[in-house]
């Protein structure tokens, strides 16, 4: 049986997965859009989320702030993120997560893009990764470091040469990459070309069109996804799947259960 959970609210993720029926649930630790150290705000703490997770038989995901950004060249951001990274890893290994998901990020509009691409390599050359870390594709931005295969391709060569290198993996979201303007058919062979693996996929409809360059979720069947060729990547990828569309409990079960449908 495939692992398939939502993005739900820190408090108490093993109450949001049942609710939900999850066998999985990512959850940010702390403010996603700030820069405090990370918090664990389920009762008891890191070690009693991490108990209770075991005996639920629920695997756990992070999300990093969205605030990091350890591509790019200014140093009052770059620098701060890393030390955060390394924050949020220490305490994802704390609850027993199976990984930390964390964005490309970006260089400036008038970066070498190659800049960023090695700044992520001096990244997890630093990186004390007590769990996986797994890079996500990203929707928009010229700059971007992983719109695209294509980016994706000079990300991971980068990457590979650092330190642990090898130990990074890869999130796929199918929305960030239908509206960053890659068709879903084909892409799990596409990316596994360029990463040689996908560790997770983020199952997203977008709420905008092909190449939008908009990150905007929809649920499953409401945006403009082509859903047999959703389908199929679900299953190409034979990868745990954390769908994090809007609504609550019942629109996350209708979202997983087509999950399920669809991965028989």
């Amino acid at each position: 049986m495939a692992v398939v959970g939502a993005h739900v609210d820190q408090t108490d993720p093993i109450a949001e997965a049942q609710a939900r029926g999850a066998d999985a649930v990512q959850l940010f630790l702390g403010d996603p859009q700030g820069w405090k150290g990370p918090e664990v705000r389920y009762a008891g703490g890191a070690q009693a989320l991490r108990a209770a997770a075991a005996d639920a038989g629920i695997a756990l995901y992070v999300h990093a702030p969205y605030v990091l950004n350890v591509a790019t060249t200014n140093n009052r951001i770059r620098i701060p993120s890393r030390k955060l990274l390394q924050k949020q890893v220490d305490a994802a290994a704390e609850i027993g997560a199976a990984g930390i998901i964390v964005h490309g990020g970006h260089v400036l509009a008038s970066d070498d893009p190659a800049t960023g691409f090695d700044n992520w390599r001096k990244c997890i050359d630093q990186l004390d990764a007590k769990v996986p870390v797994l890079i996500e594709n990203t929707a928009g931005g010229t700059r971007a470091m992983a719109r695209g295969v294509e980016r994706l391709e000079q990300l991971w060569a980068a990457v590979m040469e650092a330190d642990g290198g090898a130990d990074v993996g890869f999130c796929l979201d199918t929305c960030h990459a239908y509206a960053g303007g890659e068709e879903l058919a084909g892409l799990v062979e596409r990316v596994r070309a360029v990463t040689g693996r996908i560790d997770l996929v983020h199952a997203n409809d977008s709420r905008d069109a092909f190449d939008s360059g908009a990150d905007r979720h929809a649920n499953l069947g409401q945006g403009s996804l082509p859903l047999e060729d959703l389908a199929a990547l679900l299953r190409e990828a034979g990868a745990p799947v954390v769908v994090e569309t809007p609504g609550g409990a019942e629109e996350h079960r209708t979202d997983i259960a087509w999950v399920r449908e669809q991965l028989g």
